[in-house]
């Protein structure tokens, strides 16, 4: 290990920086235009959850509303937060064109303001992984939720394709120091130390979801246009860097695509969890 590396292991992150920096790559772009396509996600989690009816039920870190919108339709009371509020109009304007009633709240998932025990059902999709602080979001998400609800999560795993993502850009821009990796929620490892204590019972099982796309290409152009960590990736490098970036980008995904031809299907791992609590 390198006298750098053995550092950055060490140092005490700056959490208020990174969440100030995170929100500001969150709220560049447009999230929403990714965010949309992942809506089968939100519909699996729910019926893994087993929503009932009337059961109350809060989205965290919602984006656009994956779970908000898939919940809603289970006929769920539901509450969509996250702390970009262009992306709680993109729900908003989701929510009402499908004739679905949701409240949307800009709220901080390390903060959340809420009661204890004042939801059936907690949950988030690719979002809550992204907090800095990983204990203080999962003592939020189990502090909101009642006992014997469930808290239900959709993470994306170090191994899977977006994990992969994250590594590649990792190489360019490194994390600040300490900090911990998103991709650790995506483990059934972190998942039992931040709330196994709080849990009853937890299932956790690998998913796969099928990023599809007209072309590796048009991929890269659509991330780099509206995804928010990596359109600010690109825009932090020389011109040199931005170019081995987007190769190394498009070879990762040319040896994933299991298309056939010029389209672009690749499978990508995320942990399905399923908190019951106690």
């Amino acid at each position: 290990m390198t006298t750098t590396t053995a550092a950055r292991q060490t140092a005490t992150p700056d959490l208020a920086a990174i969440k100030s920096r995170q929100q500001a790559a969150w709220s560049s772009g447009n999230y929403a235009v990714v965010g949309t396509t992942l809506q089968i996600v939100g519909e699996q989690l729910c019926e893994a959850l087993d929503l009932r009816a009337g059961s109350k039920v809060l989205d965290v870190a919602a984006g656009n509303g994956m779970v908000s919108l898939a919940a809603a339709r289970r006929w769920c009371e539901v509450t969509s937060t996250d702390y970009v509020p262009a992306l709680l109009e993109c729900g908003r304007a989701r929510a009402t064109a499908d004739g679905l009633s949701i409240e949307f709240r800009e709220a901080d998932a390390e903060s959340l303001p809420f009661d204890d025990a004042s939801f059936d059902a907690v949950v988030s999709t690719f979002g809550v992984m992204f907090t800095p602080n990983q204990a203080q979001a999962a003592s939020e998400l189990a502090r909101v939720c009642k006992r014997g609800g469930k808290i239900g999560l959709a993470n994306w795993t170090p191994e899977g394709f977006i994990g992969q993502v994250f590594k590649t850009l990792g190489k360019y821009l490194p994390p600040p120091a300490g900090a911990k990796s998103p991709a650790l929620w995506g483990t059934r490892a972190a998942v039992d130390e931040m709330l196994g204590s709080q849990a009853s019972a937890i299932k956790a099982e690998p998913r796969m979801f099928n990023f599809r796309y007209k072309s590796p290409e048009h991929f890269l152009e659509v991330f780099k246009t509206y995804y928010g960590p990596v359109l600010k990736a690109f825009a932090a490098l020389g011109a040199a860097a931005q170019q081995d970036l987007h190769n190394d980008l498009y070879a990762l995904i040319v040896r994933m695509n299991k298309s056939g031809d010029a389209t672009m299907v690749v499978p990508s791992e995320y942990l399905e969890v399923v908190i019951s609590r106690k």
